[in-house]
């Protein structure tokens, strides 16, 4: 693997058996990502957006091996961590750590804060004393933006940025180098978003730590990601640089992702074009044939109903799923 890539996915797949809640006699799967592949640069942060229920979520859980893998591969370095058991995992659980979306479900409350950032290092049996313990609980709290007093307190007893920092306190506590960030902005308020996502950035700067950052806001996206991967109904169908794809949008879905974003300028924002996806987003459990976008993109073609568009290189890092855009780069460019 190359040095600089940390973690690499390939043809990942994971369904999910949903037959007894179908009440079904037949094994009905729920194709929560289907064939995904991609590479996490050491240092760096991928951006993963879509709508919900595209499979973002999932992805990210199964990359950390919270799930097992349907199908594919997970490279961590130079292992594959997708056949591995739960102990043979436990090496590479300390490196690969999890900041989740809902601040408060994700802190037991009936820890204090002290013992919930040190339970990942007790698990690890890291301390010989007491005091180690409290001395390095302590530091993490104080490099969140937390005082040292915070520690014992309960989670009910904080705000909700203040619980997220905690989150993060947590995940730093085995000195990770890959963290999966599940939207861990949508739930607090404006002000204090800037104020997480500017920790995060410091901690990687400080730290070396990459991210794979899920998330709906794609202006928040654009300002802490290099790259980014567009998800849809389970598949990635465009990825690229930050830059790149935000200037050279190529998939239709994509179009209309960026197009809902606001502009702050008023002269942009009267000259930008709001573009509607017809219809609804199939059902995973039952996906279209051939390109899963098929049944609500603007510019079908008779192909599209009956292959699956691959991810194809159209130069300057840029991968495009879609039959259309991947035919030629500048034809794509002008959809």
């Amino acid at each position: 693997m190359d040095d600089a890539v940390l973690m690499r996915v390939e043809n990942l797949k994971m369904h999910f058996d949903v037959s007894k809640r179908l009440f079904s006699k037949k094994k009905t799967l729920l194709k929560a990502v289907d064939d995904v592949s991609l590479s996490l640069r050491r240092g760096r942060t991928f951006g993963l957006v879509g709508e919900s229920g595209c499979g973002k979520t999932t992805l990210g859980r199964t990359i950390v091996r919270l799930y097992k893998p349907t199908a594919g591969r997970i490279w961590y370095s130079d292992a594959d961590l997708s056949p591995l058991s739960d102990a043979a995992l436990m090496p590479y659980r300390s490196k690969m750590q999890m900041i989740f979306q809902d601040s408060f479900s994700s802190l037991n409350p009936r820890m204090m804060v002290g013992d919930i950032i040190a339970e990942p290092l007790r698990i690890q049996h890291r301390f010989a004393s007491a005091r180690e313990e409290r001395e390095l609980v302590e530091a993490l709290v104080e490099r969140i933006g937390l005082r040292k007093d915070h520690i014992s307190r309960y989670p009910h007893e904080f705000s909700g940025g203040q619980r997220q920092r905690i989150g993060i306190a947590r995940a730093l506590a085995n000195t990770p180098e890959f963290i999966v960030c599940d939207e861990p902005i949508s739930a607090l308020d404006v002000s204090i978003q800037a104020q997480v996502i500017n920790l995060l950035l410091d901690l990687q700067d400080q730290m070396g730590l990459t991210y794979l950052f899920v998330s709906h806001d794609l202006s928040m996206v654009r300002h802490i990601s290099h790259e980014v991967g567009v998800m849809y109904l389970g598949h990635m169908v465009e990825t690229a640089p930050v830059h790149e794809l935000y200037s050279h949008m190529l998939h239709p879905y994509t179009e209309a992702l960026m197009s809902a974003v606001p502009q702050a300028d008023p002269d942009m924002a009267e000259k930008s074009r709001r573009i509607i996806l017809q219809g609804d987003v199939p059902t995973p459990i039952d996906p279209p044939s051939g390109c899963p976008f098929r049944t609500r993109c603007p510019y079908p073609k008779p192909i599209c109903e009956q292959v699956m568009p691959a991810l194809q290189d159209v130069g300057h890092g840029h991968f495009v799923a879609c039959h259309q855009a991947a035919g030629s780069n500048s034809s794509a460019r002008s959809i």
